[in-house]
């Protein structure tokens, strides 16, 4: 493999790793490797560190390429909670409303699913890396500022669920570039009068790319130490 004219590797980012935390993982084994001061390495597609699962990681020129990959479709499984909500709509914070369940059937949920489909207009989280007036929401979120997020147009290409785990639901979703599934597990618990939260999250696929091809840093790192 030729890293420094341009490669495309596909890495299973871990839980709690930002994904830039990957990417500086493996630029520096490639210098240690390829015994080089510089090198460019970038990323397609930002993962947040509660999430794992596949990440498109360009050297060289293909670098190039990363804005292309970043917008192409996502395919995502994981889990909601149904009954408790975060701040983040995810684990990075605490708990803070507990609702009552008992009133949602496998048909209210069937209905709420189906309302997902297709085009609609999304409220990021205010705990995400979104820019406003130059400076990420989460930042200003922490800082207990009041943020307004504005509404981004994404699509929904599938989203299935499995309710046998209830109140732990498990789905899959294919979506567009800029889709947050912290938002739709908010969505999805607000349309059952009921709160939920993003407890579990894994990427599978991104455009032609699968996580089935990917490597973990790990085995990236003997890889780069035994072939380079």
């Amino acid at each position: 493999m030729d890293f420094i004219s341009g490669e495309t590797i596909l890495v299973d980012k871990p839980l709690h790793w930002t994904s830039f935390d990957a990417v500086n993982k493996i630029r520096w084994n490639l210098k240690q490797a390829l015994k080089v001061k510089k090198i460019k390495v970038g990323h397609a597609g930002t993962l947040d560190p509660l999430a794992t699962g596949l990440l498109v990681i360009c050297t060289g020129k293909n670098t190039k390429l990363i804005e292309g990959f970043t917008n192409a479709t996502k395919t995502y499984t994981g889990t909601f909670l149904l009954g408790k909500t975060t701040p983040s709509f995810d684990l990075e914070t605490e708990y803070n409303q507990e609702f009552e369940t008992s009133h949602i059937t496998p048909e209210l949920m069937e209905e709420v699913r189906k309302s997902f489909l297709g085009e609609q207009l999304q409220t990021p989280p205010i705990f995400s890396a979104k820019l406003i007036d130059g400076k990420r929401a989460y930042d200003l979120a922490r800082a207990g500022k009041e943020v307004e997020m504005k509404r981004n147009l994404v699509t929904i290409e599938k989203f299935e669920i499995n309710t046998e785990r209830f109140p732990e639901i498990d789905f899959e979703i294919i979506c567009s570039k800029g889709t947050y599934i912290r938002s739709i597990a908010s969505d999805f618990g607000q349309k059952l009068n009921a709160g939920a939260t993003l407890i579990a999250l894994r990427r599978t696929q991104s455009g032609e790319f699968s996580i089935e091809n990917s490597k973990t840093v790990e085995e990236w790192i003997k890889f780069l130490d035994e072939s380079l």
